[in-house]
């Protein structure tokens, strides 16, 4: 029987992981080198330690039944030595291999039976220069391992944009051919040690300097794209036997085709929808798969549009909160960081709505949004 959970990794998601736990009468223990962490506020204790600091991890291993993780940026050492010194943790070690690698990650996802952007890899400048040449301009070079939120990744437009690309010629690098889509899609889901897997709508995403401001669930898009969607996803999780909540992110395209774009084996940005749109949101499906519990068929209330709430580096205090609260309709989530530091994901808001998303409801979202300030 499952009693304790332990999380690696301190921030957003693995507070609002945690939070669920509790609810659902779980003992949390949250490992992250941040006192004060986010998820540590709210977990029954935190262990202050790297994450690739071996004995902390086999200490979270002792106090936990099972241990999860919040982000894929972790020492693949540390999921290891969990493994082999015979605790259980989930998203495994394998998971991680092919999600913590974006060449690996785009190989897995063709053999999956999934489109692709066109991709070469590259090991220093010289290889760097051929991959360039045989994706095409424009495209995106990303280091294949560590980067988020749009760091690690350099945009060039022609060639004259390559003197920008020191950082990528010194590490592992990707090249892909940029996408002219025409919207930027997702599907958060959920598999359990039985092979069952659940999916959420498919959401619709806006991005800005890599990082995501918008949700609209349900995505604006026809039924066949969402069944597509849909299945790749089941397909990906399945195929990497991930145990836990994971998500798919897609390009559309203008002529309609559907390009796996990035797969997080973890819980989601663009999930965070689901704890006020659903029954069961995207957290708990996570703690119901790797506990051992019945997963929930998913099902939305409302329609609903997620918007982060980033820090702009001018205060700490979140302003305007009153005045944005005066709108029934909307739910705000606060992540308990201290330091407002710009670009960094201090909190959301959702706003509910009867019906589809459209232009009316859009505006105010961004109406919304504009009331908060920091000071």
């Amino acid at each position: 029987m499952i009693e304790a959970i332990g999380v690696i990794g301190g921030g957003q998601l693995g507070r609002m992981l945690t939070l669920v736990a509790k609810r659902m009468g779980y003992r949390v223990t949250v490992l992250d080198p941040q006192e004060h962490s986010p998820c540590g506020q709210v977990a029954d204790e935190q262990i202050v330690a790297p994450y690739d600091d071996l004995r902390a991890i086999e200490d979270l291993g002792r106090r936990s039944d099972i241990v999860t993780y919040e982000f894929e940026n972790i020492a693949i050492a540390s999921v290891r030595h969990l493994e082999q010194h015979g605790f259980g943790v989930t998203p495994s070690s394998a998971v991680l291999a092919v999600t913590q690698d974006r060449v690996a990650e785009k190989r897995f996802a063709r053999d999956c039976g999934a489109l692709t952007t066109a991709f070469a890899s590259a090991n220093g400048r010289q290889e760097l220069d051929a991959a360039l040449a045989a994706v095409g301009l424009p495209a995106i070079v990303k280091t294949v391992h560590g980067g988020y939120d749009g760091k690690g990744q350099w945009h060039l437009a022609s060639r004259d944009d390559v003197s920008a690309l020191d950082g990528a010629a010194r590490a592992p690098a990707i090249v892909e051919r940029l996408v002219d889509f025409a919207c930027e899609l997702s599907v958060v889901a959920t598999r359990d040690a039985s092979d069952r897997v659940i999916a959420f709508p498919v959401a619709e995403n806006e991005h800005e300097d890599g990082i995501l401001r918008k949700t609209i669930a349900p995505a604006r898009i026809d039924g066949d794209v969402a069944g597509r969607a849909h299945e790749t996803a089941a397909t990906i999780g399945r195929r990497l036997g991930i145990v836990g909540t994971y998500c798919v992110e897609f390009f559309l395209t203008r002529s309609g085709e559907l390009l796996v774009n990035e797969i997080a084996p973890r819980p989601h940005n663009s999930g965070h929808f689901t704890i006020d749109a659903m029954p069961c949101s995207q957290y708990e499906q996570h703690v119901r798969a790797i506990c051992g519990l019945p997963l929930s068929p998913p099902h939305m209330f409302r329609s609903a549009v997620m918007v982060n709430v980033l820090g702009d580096g001018r205060g700490d205090h979140l302003c305007g909160v009153e005045s944005l609260l005066a709108d029934p309709s909307i739910v705000l989530h606060v992540y308990g960081k201290r330091h407002a530091v710009e670009r960094r994901k201090m909190g959301h808001f959702t706003m509910l709505v009867d019906g589809p998303i459209d232009g009316a409801v859009l505006a105010r979202a961004q109406a919304a949004h504009k009331k908060l300030f920091w000071a």
